[in-house]
């Protein structure tokens, strides 16, 4: 009987009661999802590289060699020396390695000068590896493999010749015509940096920089082929490498041996440790969006609570009603409470319908426009946790009105 005569109380004011639960379903909408797109976001930027134990540059900041060595954003301080990259790839606790190679662009996109381990090494979120969306990696001096991002917004598809140019501008006037390259490759989305970048080898980074002519026969050359001709592409420096080593233990052990290598200056940081320094930084904007979030809540039951305490007015002969029946004034008080729980429960079961199926929706979307890979998994505890102090903050926020239908009774 209480909760029929809540739930008819509140369609007799359906007009009022029906904009109310939308302001109040956009406000959880909103809450939710920037907290559900927050830690999916923390999830994708912590897993945009993984497997990889160590990354090894010249020294510097361990934020300033994850930028650049992983986000592509900003330039070393200094290159690497190809020696010093061959004695610590051959400490015998290293597994494998991938050299870097930057300083060229394409139309505003950056060239990753690498080795053909990086197809097969390298990894991201829960160890993945890089797939082919078409083609295969680069065999040959001038070969070039794109990300997808790269393939898409510039309409390249397999066979296509292309030219870099030095610098890192959309704009430039160096450009290396005289040496084309062909796309062989084309790689599946990641959400990564990966899908800005275009892949080529360390000896046809080296090339374009080359001012002897290049034959058609070297062109044609095998770049893992033992030839003299081909030997002298071998790059004197690169920017930083990659290493995963035989096991986790190790990482302090040859992280220590590297920070201390006495030929050149080097740094070499833990991808994770980097990673989780630099969202630290972050959280300004992490809290900000928080912050909105919240404020608009609080304007929504804020709202809730000025229809509740305007229909106390308007009911109250309703009210005189139920005193003369018998009903105490804390029933009175209870009724108000359980009304306003009914529209906050109804406000979240549409709020987080309508966010799960904007993320159904939108998926495909914010994956290949924004590189974020968010999961329509919106059951988390964070999620309970946030309906849960909905509600409690809905019975708050209707204690006003509550408390005035209390008095009203009582004075009846």
């Amino acid at each position: 009987m209480f909760f029929q005569l809540a739930t008819k109380s509140l369609l007799n004011r359906k007009g009022s009661v029906s904009l109310t639960i939308i302001a109040m379903s956009v406000s959880i909408f909103v809450l939710l999802g920037v907290e559900h797109i927050r830690q999916q976001t923390k999830e994708n930027f912590q897993s945009t590289v993984s497997g990889v134990d160590l990354i090894v540059g010249a020294r510097t900041g361990s934020l300033n060699l994850l930028l650049y060595s992983v986000f592509r954003i900003g330039a070393p301080t200094n290159n690497v020396g190809w020696d010093s990259y061959t004695h610590v790839v051959s400490d015998p606790l290293v597994k494998w390695s991938i050299p870097i190679s930057l300083g060229d662009s394409h139309k505003g996109y950056r060239v990753v000068g690498t080795t053909q381990g990086y197809f097969t090494n390298f990894s991201y979120g829960s160890r993945k590896r890089l797939e082919f969306e078409s083609g295969e990696p680069f065999s040959k001096i001038f070969d070039v493999v794109l990300g997808s991002e790269v393939a898409e917004k510039l309409k390249y598809s397999i066979g296509a010749k292309i030219v870099l140019a030095h610098g890192l501008g959309k704009t430039s006037f160096s450009l290396h015509e005289d040496k084309p390259f062909r796309v062989v490759g084309i790689l599946a989305p990641t959400g990564t940096p990966v899908d800005q970048s275009l892949q080529v080898s360390l000896q046809g980074m080296e090339a374009i920089h080359n001012n002897q002519r290049i034959t058609q026969t070297l062109r044609e050359t095998p770049i893992n082929i033992n030839q003299i001709e081909f030997r002298q592409f071998q790059p004197k420096t690169i920017t930083a490498f990659m290493l995963g080593l035989t096991s986790k233990i190790a990482s302090f052990k040859v992280q220590r041996k590297i920070n201390n290598f006495p030929a050149e200056p080097l740094t070499a940081i833990l991808p994770g440790v980097a990673l989780s320094e630099l969202w630290q930084m972050m959280k300004v904007i992490e809290n900000t969006l928080r912050l909105v979030s919240v404020l608009i809540l609080i304007a929504a039951l804020l709202g809730l609570s000025a229809m509740m305490l305007a229909s106390i007015r308007e009911r109250r002969y309703e009210i005189y009603l139920l005193r003369v029946i018998g009903a105490p004034p804390i029933f009175l008080f209870l009724l108000i409470e359980l009304e306003a729980l009914l529209i906050s429960m109804i406000s979240i079961a549409i709020g987080t319908l309508t966010l799960l199926t904007s993320l159904l929706v939108t998926n495909d979307l914010l994956a290949s426009s924004y590189g974020l890979n968010i999961n329509s998994d919106i059951i988390t505890q964070s999620t309970f946790t946030y309906i849960c102090t909905i509600m409690i903050t809905t019975m708050i926020a209707a204690a006003i009105p509550s408390f005035s239908a209390y008095k009203s009774a009582k004075v009846n």
